[in-house]
């Protein structure tokens, strides 16, 4: 039999306990003896107790002493304090997903009792699976609860409500001491219900217990706001208990009715409580020569955001999205690419109703995220199950060499039981199942993934039964079969589904809780669990590491609630978490290409986060005044709710919501009131600023009206006679133009394309391909979280068929397209070609095209040839021009302020792009052998190479010796870099810029260009 793993809870953890006091602390000042009394009419006495009579739960304290105590509470937990109740005695608790919302709750309602002896407790859960794992949660506590509480068992004070079996709510409503019901809200939400009925015996026990004021604990309180701006029946039904208050917790909420605690995602993510996120996207390399459409979305300006192929010359054929109406030619906007003729948008696109695009007499209707692209879906589910077993052995290695005993658990979301349990083929197996073990029997016989079974095979006797470690949780019916869900839908709550389809999930549910504890002992081979409705919320393994959405044919993706199955930290086979960050990481694996991916998940975690770019947060004006350089002791709740007034009363936010109302810059012109805001103003008001421009705020116009602008021009120096004489000399060399002319041999070149060509595509083998894009979910600076840019790696599934649908005309006629050379010397390069047939695909074409573009690119850098166009001349100003200077640049190291007692910079300011341009225009203007500098406007001189145009950073005149001084071009400012970090394409345009030397020499002596990576190096290699 396989061993339970006891878990161990760490009762003292800092941010569950603030969480606990959050709620413990409100009524500080009740009276202990009055918890359980009755009242009577208008006086206050004490009754004594019949055997049978209600136990009243009762509050001796009136609003103001809970008002103060909430403020003190929100003090402390740095939040705004309120100045009234917003709908009574209700209080929120916001807890990041697997930080312990239900430890923290239960551990809540034994505090309440010990302290005040409140006794009536009701936990109202909106699913079964919610439900499940509160009774899954009290049994697993049971011990730890006794080492807390003096020995108190809370499975036999907690009890699930069951309409059949009324008794154990009588005795709710009797006891003397500790009860906790836990009850779905779908149990007395309606006056249907069986609980609002009177019994045989003439009772309501809606009406008891209303009667004895239950204190009501709402689990995730946002499944029963409902949509709309009335109050929903499961809101109204709560209130209709008179419960002596409500808490609510979850991670998620819509609303926040008075919120006494606050551990956001962005907090739990910092402080690792939780396990980071990485995904992986898999998706399709779609050939170039289909004319491929994506309906990316519908633009808040009603338009269609689409995705096709796109060609321009000169450059390879790739994926570029555009915004189209009624009527747009797909055609036009692909550059003129032959697949998309005929292709016109036919209709203004429609969110419902979709897009229309006609394709000659046919019509193609795509809905948002669609694409018409035929790709075999079980090759992209072969690739994530594959993908998935792979990133599970891997893991399962490095956190067993890293010497902990820690069993990594993958789960797999489906979109119906028969893709893994099929009744109706020979062995059972659907197609799922059947791929998942073909992939795990040759991944378990690959080298690079067996090891963890070599190195460990105590742990892993049975690795080779594919039957024992993987298995599948799915709803069951009355006779324990296992069933689809009726009518079931991914984006429905459980709450609107019918009562059959919730009894056909609760039974799948227990399955999977009863073995919630085995799972992550070794002695269970158990390690790749498939599931379809059962375990999309309420059920949660510390140990699942891989989460993979196998939902064919859909973009959907696994959103915050289902990625939340597994960011508990993991657990050991002792029973003790794991705090190692490098261990502590989620990988999800979806079918859907990366942006989709990354921006729906970004924008899940913000929403329910309440991320708002325009609110004012209590930690952003905490944050402010810290960086402004106030003394710690100096930032208490009182300081900060002085701030916070400060801006109400300037009018810069709402009180309600604290949202910006006008621009956050306006709090320059207003004056502080408070003398400790008032000794620190400037600077609070420059970071607060600062603060709200980070967060991304649209409400920020930085110029300030009252400070006096930033003046720049020429220095008066400038006209002086030996300085004019210099500027002259500058001036009449920078501003004549220069042509350059190449002589390529004709036959080498040919030649050279030809050799080059053929090794290339010795080395092609052209299979199915995809693209898997990896990357890591991160919180930025004001709290917002975002994807870092994927990596990308491509996977090939068999070989694939080429099938000659281009002549080597319609190639020919590609090529020279693309690379403007004469179609003869094109011909005979593709007559030499031994592997031509894999031109027939356009990604070999373009791979192809690029390298004759190289190949014609190094022979001009060989053979070129300069000379200075007579009469035509750039434009000094465009080349001279006063940049525009902002406050704020010269603040932040963004403008250089030259000295005019130096007599050697053009300018008063210089903007400059970095730190490194910073200190390097400082050190020419110090610099005595400096005799003038200047920044060049980008684009005001352009020197034209066969590796595009590009234009300089500087100019420098510095001296040779007392007799001579020599002009420089600074063609890159790479302070920051060596020269061996300078990209191959800059690196080349130097080589060619230096062939221009010798043919400028004799038009313009003295001249040179070069690539700086500091001002001391540029010395050293001119001297």
């Amino acid at each position: 039999m396989t061993q339970k793993i006891v878990f161990n809870f760490d009762e003292s953890l800092e941010y569950q306990r603030r969480a606990i006091s959050a709620v413990v602390d409100l009524f500080k000042g009740q009276d202990r003896e009055l918890g359980d009394v009755i009242y009577r009419g208008a006086t206050r006495h004490i009754k004594r107790l019949g055997e049978k009579d209600p136990v009243r739960n009762r509050l001796d304290i009136g609003p103001s002493i809970i008002l103060n105590n909430m403020r003190e509470v929100q003090n402390k937990n740095m939040l705004f304090p309120s100045n009234t109740f917003d709908t009574g005695y209700n209080f929120t608790v916001e807890m990041e997903t697997g930080t312990g919302k239900t430890y923290v709750y239960l551990r809540s309602i034994l505090e309440l009792y010990e302290a005040y002896n409140f006794m009536k407790f009701i936990i109202v859960v909106p699913t079964v699976a919610i439900r499940k794992g509160v009774e899954k949660s009290i049994e697993m506590l049971r011990e730890h609860i006794k080492t807390l509480y003096h020995g108190l068992d809370i499975s036999k004070h907690a009890f699930v409500y069951d309409s059949d079996n009324p008794g154990k709510l009588m005795d709710f409503v009797e006891a003397r001491d500790l009860r906790i019901a836990i009850m779905n809200i779908q149990s007395f939400n309606k006056d249907t219900n069986k609980i609002r009925k009177e019994d045989e015996t003439g009772r309501v026990l809606w009406d008891l217990l209303k009667y004895v004021n239950p204190i009501v604990i709402i689990d995730e309180p946002q499944r029963l706001e409902g949509s709309g701006r009335k109050k929903s029946a499961s809101l109204s039904a709560i209130e209709e208990l008179n419960p002596l208050f409500i808490l609510r917790y979850s991670a998620t909420h819509k609303k926040l009715y008075n919120q006494i605690y606050k551990l956001d995602s962005y907090e739990a993510y910092k402080q690792d409580l939780v396990k980071k996120i990485e995904v992986k996207t898999i998706y399709s390399n779609i050939s170039k020569d289909y004319n491929y459409i994506r309906y990316v979305e519908f633009t808040k300006d009603f338009k269609a955001k689409i995705e096709i192929f796109y060609s321009e010359p000169g450059g390879s054929v790739r994926f570029k999205t555009f915004n189209v109406l009624k009527n747009a030619s797909l055609f036009e906007l692909s550059g003129g690419l032959p697949q998309y003729k005929n292709m016109v948008v036919l209709e203004d696109p429609h969110k419902i109703n979709g897009l229309k695009i006609g394709l000659g007499d046919d019509v193609l209707v795509l809905k948002e995220g669609e694409n018409n692209y035929d790709v075999d879906e079980l090759d992209l589910i072969r690739i994530q199950i594959r993908l998935t077993i792979q990133k599970h052995l891997e893991k399962q290695l490095k956190i067993l060499e890293k010497g902990y005993k820690i069993k990594v658990i993958s789960l797999f979301f489906i979109d119906a039981v028969k893709n893994f349990r099929d009744s109706e083929a020979a062995d059972g197996r659907g197609l799922y199942a059947k791929i998942f073990d073909e992939e795990y029997a040759k991944i378990i016989l690959d080298p690079r993934y067996n090891e963890v079974f070599r190195k460990y095979p105590e742990l892993f006797p049975e690795y080779k039964s594919v039957q024992k470690v993987r298995e599948g949780y799915f709803a069951r019916d009355k006779k324990n079969n296992e069933t689809e869900i009726e009518g079931f839908d991914w984006s429905k709550d459980e709450i609107e589904m019918n009562k059959k389809a919730q009894e056909d999930i609760e039974r799948g549910i227990q399955l999977i809780l009863d073995k919630k504890d085995e799972l992550i002992s070794f002695d269970e081979p158990l390690a790749f669990i498939f599931s379809h409705s059962a375990l999309r919320e309420g059920w949660d393994n510390p140990n699942v590491f891989q989460l993979c959405t196998l939902k064919k044919g859909s973009s959907e993706i696994a959103k915050k609630q289902e990625i939340g199955r597994g960011l508990r930290l993991p657990v050991d086979i002792h029973g003790n978490r794991c705090f190692d960050e490098d261990v502590n990481v989620l990988t999800v694996i979806a079918n859907d290409y990366y942006d989709h991916f990354a921006e729906a998940l970004q924008n899940d975690f913000s929403i329910e986060a309440g991320f708002k770019n325009e609110e004012v947060t209590y930690d952003i004006v905490y944050r402010t005044l810290e960086e402004a350089g106030m003394p710690k002791e100096f930032i208490v709740a009182e300081t900060v709710e002085a701030f916070k007034v400060e801006l109400t009363e300037a009018g810069i936010i709402n009180p309600k919501n604290n949202e910006l109302t006008k621009d956050a810059a306006d709090i320059l012109y207003y004056e502080f009131k408070n003398p400790t805001l008032k000794t620190f103003e400037i600077k609070i008001k420059e970071r607060f600023i600062d603060n709200m421009q980070n967060k991304g705020s649209r409400r920020i116009e930085i110029k300030n009206g009252d400070e006096e602008p930033v003046v720049n021009g020429y220095h008066s120096f400038v006209t002086e006679s030996e300085f004019q004489k210099l500027w002259t000399e500058l001036k009449n060399r920078i501003v004549k133009r220069t042509m350059y002319q190449v002589k390529i041999d004709n036959e080498q070149f040919i030649k050279e394309c030809i050799d080059d060509l053929n090794e290339k595509l010795s080395y092609k083998a052209l299979k199915r391909e995809f693209e898997v894009a990896t990357g890591k979910g991160d919180y930025d600076e004001s709290r917002k979280f975002k994807f870092d840019d994927p990596a990308k790696v491509s996977l090939a599934l068999g070989d694939e068929n080429i099938e000659i649908t281009k002549s080597d005309f319609e190639i020919t006629n590609y090529l020279m397209h693309h690379t403007m050379l004469p179609r003869k010397a094109l011909f005979r390069i593709i007559s030499g070609l031994k592997n031509k047939k894999f031109l027939q695909k356009q990604a070999v074409l373009d791979e192809v095209m690029k390298a004759i573009l190289d190949k014609l690119t190094e022979f001009k850098a060989k053979n070129i040839d300069y000379e200075v166009i007579d009469g035509y001349l750039f434009e000094e100003s465009s080349i001279f021009s006063v940049e525009e200077i902002e406050r704020s640049m010269v603040d932040n190291k963004r403008a250089y302020k030259t000295k005019g007692d130096y007599k050697r910079a053009l300018h008063k300011y210089i903007r400059v792009d970095s730190d490194g341009e910073f200190k390097f225009a400082k050190s020419l203007d110090e610099d005595p052998e400096v005799l003038l500098f200047t920044k060049l406007k980008k684009g005001g001189i352009v020197i034209d190479t066969p590796y595009g145009n590009y234009s300089p950073d500087w100019a420098i005149i510095h001296k040779v010796d007392d007799l001579t001084a020599k002009l420089y071009f600074i063609v890159e400012t790479k302070c920051d870099k060596e020269k061996k970090d300078l990209t191959q394409v800059k690196m080349l345009k130097l080589i060619v810029q230096r062939s221009i030397l010798p043919r400028f020499q004799k038009i313009l002596p003295l001249i040179g260009l070069t690539a700086i990576t500091s001002l001391k190096s540029w010395c050293r290699r001119i001297s």
